[in-house]
């Protein structure tokens, strides 16, 4: 079996449901749930640690990800920083240390805490591990209305429960591990099904801006 063949093959492409799913295309951030490794190499768990960590695609100090190692940490890949945060991750406090800062300002703001409030990592992360699973394996839901949900946030629409679409400026953009394509209209008003925990929904409300890869320059 080729290396390519074999890349393509790795269930590590996370969806904004939370699961891992085989692709060809490339992400653009990395993460990690801790080992997911069976002794035989193969993908055997959903998460290891509470700690659901997005990261940056960069070598940091000689640094290389290692794939199919029993022991190590498992490579996850998102499309973008909405995908992550649909599937239960936070920004990595170590490779993306400026964008962890402006997290937990704004997650200090929506648990109306002072900016400056040192709140531990392992809150945060005890927090999101409540909030993002029922029974620590179905991904967590919610009824909203469109109007109440943030840019950044991820839900399924009525006419459609097993697509998921990325709100942003008011359309919704059906979601592959391809990209987005043409957005769709939804009124305020609309019932949808709330994917991204709660608590970052908050922290996005509370001014936590995820990046998005959008098509054209709809992204910032």
């Amino acid at each position: 079996m080729s290396t390519e063949i074999r890349r393509s093959n790795r269930p590590n492409r996370v969806t904004p449901f939370g699961q891992l799913e085989s692709s060809p295309h490339h992400g653009g951030f990395m993460g990690n749930r801790g080992d997911l490794h069976a002794a035989d190499g193969s993908i055997a768990r959903l998460f290891k640690l509470k700690a659901w960590i997005c990261c940056t695609l960069e070598e940091r100090n000689g640094y290389r990800v290692t794939f199919d190692t029993p022991g190590r940490y498992t490579p996850l890949f998102f499309w973008d920083e909405a995908v992550a945060m649909a599937a239960g991750h936070r920004p990595c406090a170590q490779c993306r240390f400026a964008d962890y800062t402006r997290f937990k300002v704004a997650f200090n703001r929506a648990k109306g805490y002072p900016d400056d409030q040192k709140v531990p990592v392992s809150r945060i992360d005890a927090e999101l591990d409540a909030d993002r699973l029922d029974d620590q394996t179905q991904q967590r839901r919610y009824v909203a209305e469109a109007c109440d949900l943030p840019s950044g946030a991820f839900v399924t629409l009525a006419d459609n429960p097993h697509l998921p679409h990325l709100l942003w400026e008011g359309e919704a953009y059906p979601w592959s591990h391809g990209g987005y394509t043409a957005p769709v209209s939804i009124s305020p008003r609309t019932k949808i099904i709330m994917l991204t925990p709660r608590i970052l929904i908050e922290t996005m409300k509370a001014g936590y801006r995820p990046s998005v890869r959008l098509p054209a320059a709809k992204a910032e």
